[in-house]
């Protein structure tokens, strides 16, 4: 399942952070201390958490200031009191264990205050009501009962009739009927089947109809039975464990048989490498203390030989894999490189973890850097436990990779990225070199204004506390600092969605194996249409090729025709969305060249339904439309974050054709005009 909706009331910061959509992948969570980033995955842990995660506690996890108002006063009762509920949808394997009609549920599960659970299912068949059946019960009740007393049955045998009442009698028409209601109603319509007229088919359809409609309160219950056995694991990581440089294995042993972990963090993640290498504690332990049973038999010489090797290739497999995963992160072929190679090795009582250098120097793990042990035991934890705990599981990242120096971070955002495509993950950060500047679509701003407010989760890129911001502005200025100068070839855009929509144009071409935007043009984002020229201007200045795309729209014609920009570009480098639109619209803008799907996009993802409009309207912008109809609602992010989203699980063969045509030539437009 796929968490892409969730919820958190009442739970310590958090008054009512309202709902917050969840990216298929990774969604990143920013905002200054104290928001309440770290409470909002605790709840969401509580929703499905592993065994020994304590669960909601009404006097300690309740909002402080409002316990005794509303949960001593009686205010609130915990066990109607929902705090975190998620809304998953299934996976393409999941739909083929769920019967027709159920495929493209929404499968809502929430976990009350006092602990007690619910659920329920969108988007699938309706729930059946009593009302569904009562007018034709009714008539097949008056059939039955007139053919029982036709049949001279005996007068102190109650009619069918009056059984029916014992089960319908607390019913409305508007009550949903409960398997076991169902399966009552079905088995009363067994017992008296016999009173049906043979010859009557009027009444024997109405039977069958009857007993289909509450077959299906079966079928829809056996549905969240198997969606709550598919429910994920939310795997909270806010404290990494670290493994040990030297372990003692029999002391290890014995904590761990003795149940005494004295050290509970190292204790963890020194059990967690064991688990990766395939052996117990004691295993290695005893496999330490083995001796030749008899030095003069051969069997026994080489069952010792055996069993030392056997150690030893396993723990060479291991060390080999986390060496390959280090360093894609870390990055060994720099001059400066912390590690080429970390060695796993057993020795008598004790099990090292060393880092040979590029000098073959081996040196225990605890003398590297603070960052190189964190992300050694990082994937030493997550690796052991893949296998089982994580295994549909929703992992939850508090601050990871803070020791890491920020260049570090930014090569282990893309190990985060690689774990999302396996298991989904939320995690939280304050630094810039975590988000991507591509990545701002999968952003969630949480901040706090005030204590009275609480803790509330921003859907768009916006925030009232500069703090919350500071991530953002910062990973732009990043991403802008390393484009500016550095590349040779430069497009200036209007802005960040601009940015987006030619970014997923771009990748939706190549996964056609078609020609994308080249890699080596650097997208540019100037803010707005006025601030392309000095953008423009300075890139220029530095002898480096530079072209802008504007819109047709009244500021990217005021742009366009400055004469700073003119002779600083030329016109052949002046590219203006109007040459590549083939529609009606005079003053088109990029989100013109995707017009129909962009209207789907609006109606099915964000409810906005302009569909007939926008085809009554043919020469009227796209934009112009969402913004008079959808009104305040209406957010040019929120429309290219969805086309984002939309691009992700889409090919470029699910654009219209004049789409695909306009894009293009869009495309090869901006790679002819930086040739």
């Amino acid at each position: 399942m796929r968490l892409v909706k969730a919820r958190v009331k009442g739970y310590r910061s958090i008054k009512d952070t309202g709902y917050f959509e969840i990216e298929n992948l990774k969604t990143i969570f920013v905002g200054p201390n104290e928001a309440g980033k770290t409470a909002i995955l605790q709840a969401l842990q509580k929703l499905n958490p592993p065994e020994g995660v304590p669960l909601f506690n009404p006097l300690r996890d309740y909002p402080r200031s409002l316990h005794d108002e509303h949960i001593i006063s009686g205010k609130i009762d915990p066990s109607s009191y929902t705090v975190v509920e998620g809304h998953f949808t299934l996976t393409e394997e999941e739909k083929e264990i769920i019967p027709d009609g159920y495929g493209n549920i929404i499968y809502v599960f929430g976990r009350n205050l006092d602990n007690s659970t619910w659920h329920r299912i969108d988007n699938g068949i309706e729930m059946l009501t009593y009302g569904n059946i009562s007018k034709d019960l009714m008539r097949l009740t008056a059939h039955i009962d007139k053919t029982f007393e036709n049949n001279g049955s005996e007068q102190t045998v109650s009619k069918p009739s009056e059984k029916l009442k014992t089960i319908t009698d607390a019913f409305n028409d508007k009550s949903a009927l409960s398997e076991t209601q169902s399966n009552a109603l079905s088995a009363w319509l067994d017992d008296n089947f016999v009173y049906i007229d043979e010859n009557n088919k009027t009444e024997e359809q109405r039977f069958d109809k009857i007993k289909n409609m509450l077959a299906l309160v079966s079928v829809r219950s056996e549905v969240l039975k198997k969606c709550r056995s598919q429910l994920p694991k939310f795997i909270l990581f806010n404290n990494y464990f670290r493994v040990k440089p030297s372990i003692h294995l029999e002391l290890l042993a014995q904590r761990t048989e003795q149940n005494i972990l004295d050290d509970e963090q190292y204790d963890y993640g020194n059990n967690c490498l064991l688990k990766l290498l395939g052996f117990t504690a004691r295993e290695l332990s005893d496999a330490g203390k083995a001796n030749v049973a008899n030095p003069n038999d051969s069997n026994s010489l080489q069952k010792y030989k055996d069993q030392l090797d056997n150690r030893s290739y396993r723990l060479n497999a291991a060390s080999v894999r986390l060496t390959n995963e280090i360093r894609k992160v870390w990055n060994p072929s720099s001059k400066r490189a912390e590690a080429s190679k970390l060695v796993i090795k057993a020795d008598n009582q004790y099990l090292k973890v060393v880092v040979e250098d590029e000098l073959g120097v081996e040196v225990e793990l605890d003398q590297r850097s603070e960052g190189f042990q964190w992300l050694v035991s990082f994937f030493v934890v997550f690796f052991a436990e893949s296998e089982d705990k994580h295994k549909n599981a929703i992992l939850l990242l508090d601050e990871p990779g803070m020791s890491l120096h920020g260049l570090k971070q930014a090569e282990f955002r893309e190990t985060i990225t690689r774990l999302s495509e396996k298991n989904q993950t939320i995690f939280t950060t304050h630094s810039p070199f975590l988000v991507g500047a591509n990545e701002l679509d999968l952003v969630r701003v949480i901040e706090m204004n005030s204590r009275e407010e609480g803790t509330i989760v921003h859907t768009s890129i916006t925030a009232n506390d500069a703090a919350a911001m500071l991530p953002l502005q910062e990973a732009l200025g990043y991403d802008l600092a390393q484009s500016l100068f550095v590349h040779q070839k430069n497009l200036v855009l209007e802005g960040l969605t601009d940015y987006w929509y030619l970014e997923a144009i771009s990748n939706l071409l190549e996964e056609e194996n078609k020609t994308g935007i080249d890699k080596n043009i650097a997208l540019i984002p100037a803010s707005s249409a006025s601030k392309v020229t000095y953008f423009a201007t300075i890139l220029h200045a530095q002898n480096l090729k530079v072209a802008a795309l504007l819109d047709s729209d009244a500021s990217g014609d005021q742009a366009a025709t400055q004469d700073t920009l003119v002779s600083t570009l030329g016109n052949k480098r002046i590219l203006r969305t109007k040459d590549f639109y083939k529609g009606k619209v005079l003053k088109s803008e990029i989100e013109d060249l995707l017009r129909d799907t962009l209207v789907k996009i609006a109606k099915d993802i964000l409810g906005w339904d302009i569909v007939e409009l926008s085809f009554a309207q043919i020469s009227r912008p796209i934009i112009d439309i969402f913004v008079k109809e959808v009104g305040n609602d209406f957010s040019k992010y929120k429309l290219a974050k969805a086309f984002l989203r939309w691009s992700r699980d889409h090919s470029f063969s699910d654009l219209t054709s004049i789409e695909k045509e306009q894009c293009e030539l869009l495309v090869d437009k901006i790679n002819k005009s930086l040739k």
